[in-house]
């Protein structure tokens, strides 16, 4: 076998070199071993493309690279130069390349080979009619087991030797047809064969990327075949060689081998789509700097750099230093080239970097590609960027002006074929514009960007696109540009405007027909037929010209012009409001009633319109609220002599009385509107008579509050104290529309009065008495006698909403109902019948003491009689024992569990108060007649009887003092046991007991019947 490449020679050489120093050989192993544990652990497949692409780089031709994995073997198969003994020296030695003076070879620091030690321990190279190579890890141990000083050596080290320093020539190797060169891997274990198959699955287009000799990658995985290629990606690329004065600055802390490659070289590349515009990177593409295979040093730009930067000893990360700083530059300019080279679009903003990068390089590299963006002409546009202004300093004027104010206006660049091209920073973005809108307002927004750009995307910030809101872009629409505009052009405007931003449209200007250009939409109006024949200029209104009418002007608060939106119109209402004031008032009130009379208004649907000044039939002005209709309902219901006017019979015989009734003139009662009142007399005056009182009125109904309380819709008729003929005007307040003023409000969760119910309650208006007077005829008979009958005419509803009485529950739920009630009780005029007096008591006694002031007459019984005694003469009663120690006093009676109530309520004293009721004469104790158990129970065994009972030295019938029942005779017996008992109902049937004890059955059985 011959030795072709000497490998006989270089293996003596190195065995030598070890044999004279044991440190070598150990200095070798560790260096291979760190190569291969380290950082070139996982770059098996890198490195394989590498020297590759380095043969083909050679022999100038295209490189392909075939990596095949059958069962546990790895072949990798290339074209290009074959290998030579110079290759062969390179492979075994560490940090001595071969490739030093090749420009463009990928191979630079003399260790990649050392990536096969991680899998194998016999790899072997072959090229095509030259010869093969081999390294073998047994061969090597096995000489180095025959150099006795190495013993120790081999020994320490378990028998690990390094591998790549001793060659062997090997039989030629079988090289694929089309391949020059082959590298043959027998796999160490099953671990290594799925190391390889992952690398393998990871191998993607950014490794062809970074070896341009490289064309393809051939990977047959057990048969299954794909090939790599880097199709599809738009490539920046940036060369250069260093001058010596470059390389002493800029290499001073690198290695001498670096030192003499005194080259740079770069490569941005991203995907590309379809239409060649940007797309993501591939999964498979790690995001890290490639120098030119991957690194460690992650980037996480949406682009694959591949750049020659000086890489640390662990061949892993970029190193530190002022070579590293000045590519760095170099490749933010190559990257602003690479988004200038892309097509136009938006997603050119998703290539622009954010300033957080994951790394120190990627965070330097960041900054230095967001330093130049904003200056750089990217970005498509509609119309020129504004012209460029300069205030340059004093220092460079020929001649000191202190005073003058120096600026220089650059013009506008002029379009290129396909637009303006600007850079962000002149750039400008209207968020959410559709393209007709943009190109519609383009002069007005200097380098306005196209749709499509969003505007709320990261990316505009860092290029420093301005963002035009849309309500800035209306503010842009001024000045003499605006004012040359066809109403044609605004209308066309309007119709490619947003219709969901109506906030940012507000200052919208409007082209009107009298040729002024106001600024907002809304006041203004759109006439329409119904009012094209209506002269209303002396309203003052803002009419929109018909050739730029358009709807979006009624979305943003302009309005129809019919003629009751001009009624509605807030102009129209100011007219109105000073028409009283006005020198000349008639054109405005024709005006006015030609809108009322075109809009079919009816009365009391615009309470405004009354203060329209019209003329009266006087020929004095009045507020149309201010004059009745001649012929009207209200004018034969009033007073003589009252403030109102009656119209003027010409605006009768022009308008007619329904127009001028729409208008506020009178021909029922007017009545007063308003909403969210504050019920306070500052807020709460409508001026109406006896307003303040009403609301005092209220205010007692509610409980106490921190904040005046509100009443959300307040209605009230006006002009009640004018009314003459009660008999005539009650119908119509009490018929709709009018009847729902007099329905009661809730406020705070009390019902109150409205102020019409309650000004009619207080006044006489029922035949010459105030409804608080009567009640309604057939109602609750316990107010008969205390009430007058209302009279017929009216329904029940509505007497009971006027104040009219209807029954005792609802008179003592009123406020300051109890007391009127005791009032009229002690009025000797009325008459009340005992059971009527009795039920009056009852009712009152479940009365709030603290709703009643204590009256000073009451109405009570006397000896049999019902008399109105004063408060301070009468005495409630608790008890009936104790009646016969008040006798001559006037008596509140009611149930005796009521006494207390009533006595609180009153005010008075009670029975038991007023008599100690002491038992002062003595009797014999007898036991009480067992038959008396059949009625009575609970009785006591025993009671006293006594031949006189005295009782505070008065003669008694019976007496229940102190436990006991004194008495005399039967009566006061039956009522004393009756009363002890608590079944004083019984009283009577007990004393026909005690009188015929055989009626006892008979006794019990109407007593089953009770």
């Amino acid at each position: 076998m011959t030795d072709t490449f000497g490998t006989d020679r270089m293996r003596a050489a190195v065995l030598s070199a070890w044999t004279a120093s044991p440190a070598r050989f150990r200095e070798d192993a560790n260096a291979e071993e760190d190569f291969a544990l380290g950082g070139y652990r996982d770059r098996l497949i890198v490195e394989l493309a590498q020297n590759a692409a380095d043969a083909a780089l050679r022999a100038g031709v295209p490189g392909v690279l075939r990596l095949t994995l059958r069962g546990d073997v790895l072949t990798a198969a290339n074209t290009g130069a074959p290998l030579d003994a110079t290759g062969v020296e390179g492979l075994s030695t560490l940090r001595v390349s071969g490739k030093r003076d090749e420009i463009g070879a990928a191979g630079r620091f003399g260790v990649g080979f050392a990536a096969v030690v991680s899998v194998c321990d016999e790899p072997a190279i072959g090229s095509r009619g030259g010869g093969s190579v081999r390294w073998s890890r047994a061969g090597t141990s096995e000489l180095v087991a025959g150099i006795p000083v190495l013993a120790g050596e081999l020994a320490d080290r378990a028998g690990h030797v390094p591998l790549l320093r001793l060659p062997f020539d090997a039989p030629p190797l079988e090289v694929p047809a089309g391949f020059d060169t082959i590298v043959r891997l027998p796999l160490r274990d099953a671990a290594a064969v799925d190391a390889v198959r992952g690398m393998l699955a990871e191998t993607s287009p950014a490794l062809l990327l970074g070896l341009p000799a490289l064309e393809a990658i051939e990977i047959d995985l057990d048969g299954a075949t794909r090939t790599v290629v880097a199709d599809g990606w738009h490539v920046v690329s940036e060369s250069g060689e260093f001058t010596p004065d470059e390389v002493a600055r800029l290499f001073a802390d690198r290695p001498t081998e670096e030192r003499a490659r005194p080259f740079w070289s770069l490569r941005w590349a991203v995907p590309v789509t379809g239409t060649g515009e940007p797309g993501p990177l591939p999964a498979a593409v790690p995001p890290v700097v490639h120098a030119p295979t991957p690194s460690d040093e992650p980037i996480d730009l949406p682009a694959l750099l591949i750049a020659s930067f000086p890489m640390a000893t662990d061949r892993r990360h970029v190193a530190k230093g002022p070579l590293t700083d000045f590519l760095v530059e170099r490749v933010a300019d190559a990257y602003v080239r690479l988004l200038g080279e892309l097509p136009r679009t938006s997603r050119l903003l998703d290539l622009v970097p954010s300033l957080m990068g994951k790394g120190e390089l990627d965070a330097r590299v960041r900054r230095a590609v967001l330093q130049r963006l904003p200056s750089a002409p990217l970005l498509p546009a509609l119309s020129a960027p504004a012209p460029a202004v300069q205030t340059p300093s004093f220092a460079e004027a020929e001649v000191y002006e202190p005073d003058a104010e120096w600026r220089v206006e650059h013009p506008a660049r002029e379009p290129e074929g396909d637009g303006w091209v600007v850079a962000g920073r002149e750039a400008a973005v209207v968020a959410g514009a559709t393209a007709e809108l943009l190109d519609t307002v383009a002069d007005f927004v200097p380098g306005l960007l196209p749709a499509g750009w969003p505007a709320r995307h990261p990316a505009m910030v860092a290029l420093g696109v301005r963002r035009v809101e849309l309500a800035d872009v209306v503010d842009l629409l001024s000045g003499e540009a605006v004012e040359a505009r066809e109403p044609s052009w605004w209308r066309s405007l309007y119709a490619v405007l947003p219709a969901d931003d109506p906030e940012s449209l507000g200052a919208l200007p409007v082209p009107l027909t009298d040729g002024r250009v106001v600024r907002g939409p809304r006041g203004t109006l759109i006439l329409t037929d119904g009012g094209a024949d209506l002269d209303l200029t002396p309203l003052g209104l803002r009419i929109v010209h018909p050739e730029a009418a358009h709807p979006a002007l009624l979305r943003l608060g302009a309005a129809e012009a019919t003629p009751r939106t001009v009624l509605e119109d807030p102009l129209t209402k100011a007219a109105v409001a000073q028409s009283l004031d006005s020198a000349d008032p008639e054109p405005v009130a024709r005006a006015v009633l030609s809108l009322v009379a075109a809009s079919g208004l009816v009365p009391g649907e615009a309470p405004w319109l009354a203060e329209l000044a019209l003329r009266g039939a006087d020929g004095e002005l009045y507020a149309a609220g201010e004059l009745m209709l001649a012929d009207g309902a209200l004018a034969g219901l009033l007073a003589p002599d009252t403030h109102l006017g009656v119209a003027a019979p010409e605006l009768e015989e022009t308008y007619g009385a329904r127009v001028l009734a729409a208008a506020g003139v009178l021909d029922g009662f007017a009545v007063a509107h308003d909403s969210d009142v504050l019920l306070d007399h500052d807020d709460c005056d409508h001026d109406l008579d006896g307003e303040a009182d009403w609301l005092d009125h209220v205010l007692d109904l509610l409980p106490d509050l921190a904040v005046p309380p509100v009443v959300a819709d307040f209605a009230a008729v006006r002009d009640l104290e004018l009314v003459a003929d009660w008999a005539a005007a009650l119908p119509l307040l009490t018929r709709p529309p009018l009847r729902a003023a007099l329905h009661p409000l809730r406020v705070e969760g009390v019902e109150v009065p409205s102020y019409t119910a309650w000004w009619l309650a207080n006044h006489p208006v029922l035949g010459g008495r105030k409804p608080l007077e009567l009640r309604l005829p057939g109602a609750d008979p316990l107010l008969q006698g205390l009430y007058a009958d209302a009279p017929a005419g009216l329904d029940e509803a509505a007497l009971s909403m006027l104040g009219v009485r209807t029954t005792l529950a609802e008179l003592l739920a009123a406020h300051g109902g109890p007391e009127e009630l005791l009032e009229l009780m002690a009025d000797p005029a009325i008459e009340v019948d005992r059971a009527q007096l009795r039920a009056l008591w009852i009712a009152l006694a479940a009365v709030d003491p603290a709703r009643v002031e204590p009256p000073s007459r009451v109405r009570a019984v006397l000896g049999g009689d019902i008399v109105v005694a004063a408060a301070e003469d009468a005495v409630v009663v608790e008890a009936p024992d104790l009646l016969q120690l008040v006798t001559d006093r006037p008596l509140v009676l009611a149930s005796y569990d009521l006494a207390e109530a009533l006595s609180e309520l009153l005010d008075l004293p009670l029975a038991g108060e007023l008599a100690t009721g002491e038992v002062t004469s003595q009797g014999e104790v007898r036991a009480v007649p067992p038959q008396v158990r059949s009625l009575l129970p609970t009785a006591p065994e025993t009671y006293v009887e006594h031949e006189k009972l005295l009782v505070d030295g008065v003669a008694c019938t019976w007496r229940f003092f102190e436990g006991a029942v004194h008495c005399t005779g039967v009566d006061g017996l039956a009522r004393g046991l009756a009363w002890a008992t608590g079944q004083w109902n019984d009283r009577l049937a007990v004393a026909a007991l005690l009188r015929d004890p055989e009626a006892v059955p008979l006794l019990l059985a109407e007593a089953d019947l009770t």
